[in-house]
């Protein structure tokens, strides 16, 4: 249910794609390789991929082609990029072009069958994009299928209490352990939810941490690894920070999981 609205996938994938060819410009470069996400440890700390030399990689939600550009200065022998916004895509053969780099770029669903070899690639991955499925199930199917065996496929996004936890400090006090967190939304409520961007809105859900690792086991991956942390200045954060890195101090703002194809 959304605002008592109910509304089809394709309606909501439509919505998202206006909404990202619109302000593709506005995110340019922003939560790429090497950031995962909001306050959140990053590839130099956690090297989930290693060493990418000589690999084929795969990028789901390629957005302004940043993380390819990292990951062709890191070695990777063939690049692949799917988004859903032509406008997003636009922007990423550009800086390729800028950077002296070439990869496959397809405008596309991450639910449809995307038109790349099967059993193909070393490496998929998504960098804050994954969530934005209408299909989680049969997205990470598709995934499974485009990997080659012990392939690994790495993906990052909100963390769910992100979702469901509102920031507030105590205006009459004056350190940190006077803010509060407040719960705004329940953990297992997985229903889309409109979300005001950018004189926009966007169409989200919010789906539990067991609702992705289920998927994954399903969809035949083994997960190597789940990263929930913050980062060094979440962890040092003092009062007079922002409200996002203190909240960060309290909980998990972002996640990552690494897992490997069966």
């Amino acid at each position: 249910m959304l605002d008592d609205e109910i509304m089809l996938d394709d309606e909501i994938i439509n919505n998202n794609k206006k909404y990202w060819n619109d302000h593709a410009d506005l995110w340019f470069g922003t939560t790429a390789l090497p950031e995962y996400g909001v306050r959140f440890p990053t590839e130099d700390d956690l090297h989930l991929f290693g060493n990418v030399q000589g690999k084929r990689m795969l990028e789901i939600c390629c957005g302004s082609g940043h993380s390819l550009v990292y990951n062709a200065k890191r070695g990777a022998a063939e690049l692949w990029g799917a988004d859903i916004s032509m406008k997003q895509l636009e922007n990423a053969s550009r800086l390729l072009v800028d950077e002296g780099y070439t990869a496959h770029l397809l405008c596309s669903k991450m639910e449809d069958e995307l038109d790349v070899p099967k059993d193909y690639f070393d490496y998929v991955y998504s960098i804050y994009g994954i969530g934005w499925t209408t299909d989680l199930q049969g997205t990470f199917d598709k995934i499974a299928s485009y990997l080659k065996k012990d392939g690994i496929f790495i993906f990052s996004w909100h963390h769910t209490l992100n979702y469901c936890v509102s920031w507030s400090c105590d205006e009459r006090a004056d350190v940190f352990d006077g803010d509060k967190l407040y719960m705004t939304r329940s953990y297992f409520d997985e229903s889309y939810f409109k979300m005001p961007v950018h004189g926009s809105e966007i169409v989200l859900c919010n789906r539990k941490l067991s609702t992705y690792i289920n998927a994954l086991a399903k969809a035949g991956f083994v997960i190597e690894q789940l990263v929930e942390d913050n980062d060094k200045m979440a962890r040092e954060a003092e009062s007079d920070l922002d409200p996002k890195t203190r909240k960060a101090k309290m909980l998990p703002i972002s996640f990552c999981i690494k897992a490997r194809k069966l």
